[in-house]
Parts: C-alpha cells; sequence; structure tokens
C-alpha cells in the first residue's frame, strides 16, 4: 500500500490541473481523506495536504462543498493555532482558510485570461508555469569539471529537480524544479558535498543582480533512489553557453487513470 505522503502528492499533482479540480472535490473518498490529513504528524504530508486544497480552492465551484466538509474548517484553525510548525504551513493554512471564509463579491467582467492571471496560488513564485519555476544560484567552489560532477550528482538526487544548466564562467547553475519544491532543498543538496555552497540569484527593484543566502539547516531533502537516464535539454535556452542535464520521463500522464487511483488509494487507506 502507498503511504500518506505518496498518496496526497497524487492527488496534489492532480489538482494543480484546473481540468481536475471539481472532480476531486466531487469523489466521495477524497476529500475526507484530505481531512484527515491535515492532522498527520509529518509536516510533509501537512505542507502537500494544504498546497492540494489551495489548488481546489481555485475552482468557485468548490469552495462550499469544501467548506462545509465535515472537520475541515476546525483541522484548518487547528493547524493555524498550533505551535511547533513551519511558517510555510501557517501561512498556507491560513491562506486556504482565508479563501474558504472569504464572502463572495461581485467583479467586473474578466476574460479568461484576466481571470486566469488574478487566480494563481501564492505559492506560485516566478514561474508562469504551474508545475515549475526556473531558479539561478551562484554556487562558491565551482572552479572546475570535477567541481562540477559533484554539483551534478548532487542536484539530481534532489526528487523535484527537472533540468539543470550551468554557467561556468560565472560559477552559474540555473536549475529548473517543479514549483512546490523548495529552493533550500537544492542548497542543501549542494552543500552536503562538502566543497560547494549556493546563493540565489535575484534582481532587486531597480533591477540589479543581487545573491540570497539560503539556509541548510533544517530543510529535509526528498531523494531520488532510482535515478532514470538523463539527456541533453535540446530546448534550454542557455544551450549555447554551457551542458544543459535534464530528466527523461518528466512529463506526467494527464489521464483520468491518475485520479482514480489516488481516490482509491485514500479510500483503502482510511476505511479498511
Amino acid at each position: 500500500m502507498m503511504d500518506a505522503l505518496s498518496v496526497v502528492t497524487q492527488l496534489r499533482d492532480l489538482a494543480s490541473e484546473p481540468q481536475n479540480r471539481e472532480v476531486i472535490v466531487q469523489d466521495q473518498g477524497c476529500l475526507p481523506g484530505l481531512v484527515l490529513f491535515l492532522d498527520h504528524k509529518d509536516p510533509q504530508v501537512l505542507f502537500a495536504t494544504l498546497q492540494t486544497l489551495r489548488y481546489l480552492a481555485e475552482s468557485p465551484r468548490n469552495i462550499n462543498t469544501m467548506k462545509n466538509e465535515l472537520g475541515m474548517m476546525v483541522s484548518l484553525e487547528t493547524l493555524m493555532e498550533r505551535t511547533g510548525l513551519t511558517t510555510e504551513i501557517t501561512d498556507l493554512a491560513k491562506e486556504v482558510h482565508g479563501v474558504l471564509t472569504a464572502r463572495p463579491h461581485r467583479q467586473a467582467f474578466q476574460t479568461p485570461n484576466q481571470q486566469t492571471k488574478t487566480n494563481k496560488p501564492q505559492f506560485f513564485i516566478n514561474s508562469s508555469n504551474k508545475k515549475a519555476k526556473s531558479v539561478t544560484l551562484h554556487i562558491q567552489g565551482l572552479d572546475g569539471v570535477d567541481q562540477r560532477g559533484m554539483c551534478e550528482e548532487a542536484l539530481l538526487k534532489v526528487k523535484g529537480v527537472i533540468s539543470f544548466t550551468f554557467q561556468m564562467a560565472l560559477k552559474r547553475c540555473t536549475v529548473r524544479i517543479r514549483a512546490d519544491l523548495p529552493t533550500e532543498s537544492l542548497a542543501t543538496a549542494i552543500a552536503s558535498t562538502e566543497v560547494l555552497s549556493a546563493q540565489q540569484v535575484v534582481k532587486n527593484e531597480s533591477g540589479k543582480e543581487v545573491l540570497i543566502p539560503l539556509s541548510t539547516s533544517g530543510t529535509k531533502v526528498e531523494e531520488n533512489h532510482h535515478l532514470p537516464d538523463y539527456l541533453p535539454e535540446e530546448e534550454s535556452p542557455e544551450k549555447d553557453l554551457d551542458r544543459a542535464i535534464s530528466r527523461t520521463g518528466a512529463k506526467q500522464d494527464p489521464g483520468g487513470s491518475w485520479l482514480n487511483t489516488a481516490a482509491s488509494f485514500l479510500t483503502k487507506t482510511f476505511y479498511w
């Protein structure tokens, strides 16, 4: 049987697709299972559950059903007041609670494109792609081929890394990752080499690039235990600068079979 994290991760990935959200909420097993996950002891399960609920709440038709689901609001309020949780979990619990309790208000007519832009969840950062985002890292110690190989090996082990491209002259690495993967996970993986360290490259309000330190303490990195083959990423915008590496098989099957599998596992997990 799949564990709780695997189940809720599948549901979160399904919920990231707008066409799946109403179907998930209408399923008899999904919402009750998600409510139970809100009491889980594993912070990763909690965060993934809240992300799933935030996706589902993007559909206005889901709000009443979610709000009236037995235990939903009480569990969210408990998380909001619970001590010992990360700020990411607490803030996301408050956000989901706020969306579900917000009073409906009339808006001026918007085109579908405008609605998509205004309804994006707040945990999508620096990316127009709901499944992925790009992060640029300055890597201290990236001085040669050996260090680059160490960095590659560290990044390949991180679950959620899709591809990466090096700019050796600038000691930089542009990493494409899943939208829900914390940037700190990359820094933690790189720091595990005990030779390299990473800072994030961002632009300030004036458009100037600055380096932002990344915490490597207390950040748990979920590893790939069975690594797939890696091939050059032909469509990388920086392929002329240096070699790009990407995972094969990164594209997921959007079919309904995934939804049925996840819902089935939820039901089996809690109603045996």
